[in-house]
Parts: structure tokens; sequence; C-alpha cells
């Protein structure tokens, strides 16, 4: 008689509990693919052209986050104009990248941490040596948009983000 009420009742929970074993073996199983794809996967440095690219950039908006604000978007109307008037490009196979115009920082800098560099897309961060100040864009090749973002008091509490979007031909 036990015997009976405890194996009806088990298929009754294991039927009810096999959903989320499912689930959780599902999640775990594309959790870890995705964790050892993006780290198999995942290049700093991947020139694969040589170009010399020269953009005139017009600013189309700007996120700030500090104190102040809190990640608030500020339209070009709203900010002194920051148009780039000669922002330039250079990279040279297999590791070479020059970023000229966008800002000081980037100009004089020739360590960048990320160096992507494709027919699609340009993509680069560079940090300074305390590893407190960061400056990273991306220039979409095809349409011309430009993101630039520059991170200060990285290892504080209240650090800053100035993101900048632009327009490039």
């Amino acid at each position: 008689m036990l015997g009976e009420i405890f194996f009806s009742v088990v298929p009754q929970i294991n039927s009810k509990c096999r959903p989320i074993n499912e689930m959780v073996k599902y999640f775990l199983y594309i959790s870890l693919s995705l964790l050892f794809f993006n780290l198999s996967s995942a290049k700093n440095i991947n020139i694969e052209e040589d170009i010399k690219l020269s953009f005139v950039c017009e600013l189309e908006k700007k996120i700030l986050k500090n104190s102040e604000y809190n990640y608030k978007t500020f339209l070009v109307k709203d900010l002194d104009n920051k148009n780039l008037d000669k922002f330039e490009i250079n990279s040279k196979q297999p590791e070479t990248l020059l970023i000229n115009g966008l800002s000081p920082f980037l100009s004089k800098t020739g360590k960048f941490d990320v160096k992507v560099v494709n027919q699609d897309v340009v993509l680069f961060k560079a940090f300074d040596e305390e590893k407190n100040y960061s400056e990273s864009g991306i220039i979409n090749r095809k349409s011309g948009e430009l993101v630039h973002e520059i991170t200060t008091s990285i290892k504080s509490d209240n650090f800053e983000k100035d993101i900048s979007f632009y327009s490039c031909s």
C-alpha cells in the first residue's frame, strides 16, 4: 500500500520538475557554450587590412554620466558644437593602428588595448598608465557612424562617462 502511494506520487513530482530540470540543463549548456565561444574567439588585436582614411564628422548627440547627470542625452543644439574637422585612421597589418583628430589622448598614444580593423568597422580602446582613464571608439565604415566614449575615474565608484555620437563622411 505504501509502495503504491510512493510510486504513484513520484512520477507526478518528476513530471512537474522535468521541465524545470530541462530548462536548467539547457541554460547551463548555453551559458557554458557562450563562455567558451567568447573566450576562444576573443581577439583584442585583429587588423585585417591596411587603411588610410580621413573623415569630417558632425556631432549629433552626447550622453553624459557624472555627478550631475545620470546618462543624460544632449542634442547638438544643446551643446557647444565640437565637430571633427579632420579625423584620421591609419592601420597597417599586423598590429599598427594610429588615430588622429578625435582627442589629444588618442593622438598621442600608440598603445591600444583593443585594435580591430576590417572592411566593416574600426574599433579601438586605450587606457592611461594607471588604468583609471580610457577612451574607446567604433566607426562603421559603411554608414560613417562614429561612437566615442571617454571614461574617467574608472577605479572609483563615481566613474564618469562622456559618450559622443558623430556622423562622418
